[in-house]
């Protein structure tokens, strides 16, 4: 479990400490106050600085700009511009100063990933009768009179770096995950494109039972669901009990797409982390209760930790309930972000404080 984070140079995050986490964890604050910016901080850390997952995200803010000119010069402009846009003030610089540096404390251990713009070359080493070439990172100032270099993006996790060379940086969906035990829920309130794939992991498992529960926050008579292909397209359907006729779960609006959304990320990512940004998007709030007694009751029995984002006193209130039951209570925390002094800073409610805060009407979100 991520127990702390300590955030610089990413986004509007100039700086950031969170001094501790619970299991589940929900953050709220004023618009810009930078609460998707934490949530991608911690998924950046976990994925291992993953380039796909970077480049999703810069997709879903819409800074993952299109190559109108297909040179080598205007694709190097075309990826500065979207991987700058991941620095405070949209900084672009091969300064060491202009890192984002996420560190954390997990599972009592301290840890930390970087990321940065770098200029790089090739040097050719002369062995006898063979040479090899070697790619280097210029760093000091003898090297940096070198004119025919690379850009580059180092991540650097611990201590060991990996360096992301310019040919790369225009391939970004040549690369995979290779950390599988998180999921990032967006903002939109369904995945249709995700949840077939879903599904298909935990399908003929216990896990479906987690998912029809779910459900049956919204439609209790559901018995069974499962996918079909329809146009290339995977859609989901259901049976509902002492009905004949399968019907597609789209049919029943979004809120009960927005809970298979959720849960099935929930049961995919076990022994992880679970991230959802806008929590209350497509819910009515008279589900949301109920849907974060599921999710607190998966976090323990799948060992998932949670971190989402809400602006919706609903959610709040809501959380505040499921939190202040007796097994919950060292399970839940809510995370506010100000600015102070002009910058990002975090104000903690435990599971009481929360409760009191709510009872008298003190504003939260």
């Amino acid at each position: 479990m991520i127990q702390s984070v300590e955030i610089k140079n990413y986004r509007n995050l100039d700086k950031l400490k969170i001094n501790s986490f619970s299991t589940v964890n929900l953050i709220t604050g004023k618009n810009n106050t930078g609460k998707s910016s934490l949530l991608e901080a911690i998924a950046i850390y976990v994925s291992n600085g993953n380039m796909r997952l970077i480049y999703d995200i810069l997709k879903e803010r819409g800074e993952y700009y299109r190559i109108y000119e297909n040179t080598k010069d205007n694709r190097i402009q075309t990826y500065i511009n979207s991987l700058s846009s991941l620095f405070t003030d949209r900084n672009f610089s091969f300064d060491k100063k202009n890192t984002i540096l996420i560190n954390t404390t997990e599972n009592n251990e301290e840890k930390f990933i970087s990321l940065r713009f770098v200029k790089y070359y090739k040097e050719i080493i002369q062995k006898e009768d063979s040479r090899i070439f070697q790619t280097k990172i210029i760093e000091n100032e003898e090297e940096k009179e070198i004119i025919d270099y690379n850009i580059g993006f180092e991540v650097k996790i611990d201590e060991n770096s990996t360096l992301i060379k310019q040919l790369d940086l225009y391939r970004p969906y040549n690369f995979d995950y290779t950390n599988s035990n998180f999921q990032f829920i967006k903002t939109k309130n369904v995945d249709r494109e995700n949840n077939g794939e879903l599904w298909d992991k935990i399908a003929l498992t216990d896990k479906e039972n987690f998912v029809i529960e779910g459900l049956k926050i919204i439609e209790p008579d559901i018995e069974r669901l499962t996918f079909v292909s329809e146009d290339r397209i995977r859609k989901a359907v259901i049976k509902l009990k002492d009905k004949k006729d399968i019907l597609p779960l789209k049919s029943m609006g979004d809120g009960i797409n927005r809970i298979l959304t959720i849960i099935l990320a929930l049961v995919n990512c076990e022994n992880g982390f679970l991230f959802i940004d806008e929590f209350e998007n497509g819910l009515h709030y008279s589900v949301q209760e109920n849907l974060w007694k599921v999710i607190f009751s998966l976090s323990k029995k799948l060992n998932i930790q949670i971190f989402a984002t809400t602006h919706s006193n609903d959610s709040i209130y809501s959380f505040q309930k499921v939190i202040n039951i007796e097994e919950n209570l060292a399970n839940g925390k809510l995370i506010r972000l100000d600015y102070k002094d002009n910058q990002v800073k975090e104000v903690e409610f435990d599971a009481n404080e929360l409760k009191i805060a709510t009872e008298e009407g003190i504003e939260i979100r």
